[in-house]
């Protein structure tokens, strides 16, 4: 690898870093790529190598040196054509040099025409692509709305029923969209707000093996609660289960019940049920409300 030499530019103080072969071309005569200026290359070698005061050529001892390091190509041939559009070399990736800094080299600019940093408008420098962001936000509105009908949607059909017990208002509003989506609104299922009041088991002197289930189940909530089932175990003097039997709305309620209209709020229904037990010998019972 050749020998670096360090040139300075006696117009605006530059220094190159250049080798002996490219001196060697057109005598040394050199322009330099940053203010223009044609000098000797040779001549105005210097070494940045710190020397004690005193050995310094008083004829290069121009001032402090400028901080700007440039490589050997950003100096040019006399002969090379210099574009009226050329900008200023880049700086090389050399390591930084602390050498004082001149005022003249601050406060030169890049001859480029380029404007400031300061005047170019940031905000708008894209805008061009402005218009395309524009509608790929508008497109992402459109579908976060459309989700959120669909979420909406979903979660009125799946608590249709809920909704329109706790705000009766909408119910004929949920009865509308259940004609089209192929549903029905019913009472809310909800066995913790039930409880049976009172029942009795007693053989009907009448009729020998013949029960009679005597029950009162009350609804302690503000609105309508569909009609469960009743299950009824007979148990034998252990109270282990002899015989179970699940009863539907149907068949417990009376024929001028409404059973899609379930018990009203505060409403109470009276059982009575007749049970052959002929083939079987009990000594209690027990009995529960339940949903299938």
């Amino acid at each position: 690898m050749a020998e670096e030499q360090y040139t300075r530019c006696p117009g605006c103080r530059t220094i190159f870093r250049v080798t002996a072969a490219q001196l060697a071309l057109k005598s040394g005569q050199v322009r330099c790529g940053h203010c223009r200026t044609v000098f000797d290359g040779r001549a105005e070698l210097v070494s940045l190598a710190p020397q004690p005061m005193g050995e310094h050529d008083a004829a290069h001892d121009q001032g402090p040196l400028t901080v700007t390091l440039r490589p050997a190509r950003a100096l040019k041939s006399v002969d090379e054509p210099t574009p009226a559009t050329q900008g200023t070399p880049s700086v090389a990736h050399a390591p930084s040099i602390a050498v004082p800094v001149s005022q003249s080299a601050r406060a030169t600019s890049p001859a480029s025409g380029a404007p400031p940093a300061a005047d170019v408008d940031w905000e708008n420098r894209f805008a061009w692509d402005k218009p395309r962001e524009r509608r790929r936000a508008t497109w992402m509105g459109v579908g976060a709305l459309v989700l959120a009908f669909t979420l909406v949607g979903q979660a009125t059909w799946h608590f249709r029923d809920a909704i329109a017990a706790h705000f009766p208002a909408a119910r004929a509003t949920l009865a509308s969209m259940c004609m089209y989506a192929g549903c029905v609104v019913r009472p809310l299922r909800d066995v913790a707000a039930l409880s049976i009041e009172g029942s009795d088991l007693q053989a009907d002197a009448a009729h020998k093996g013949l029960l009679i289930l005597a029950a009162s189940v009350r609804n302690r909530a503000n609105y309508a609660i569909a009609l469960p089932h009743l299950e009824l175990t007979l148990t034998d003097a252990q109270d282990q289960p002899v015989v179970r039997r699940a009863f539907a709305p149907a068949d417990y309620a009376g024929g001028t019940a409404d059973l899609a209209a379930g018990l009203v709020g505060h409403g109470e229904l009276a059982i009575k049920l007749f049970i052959d037990a002929s083939a079987t010998s009990q000594a209690g019972y027990r009995l529960y409300l339940f949903y299938p």
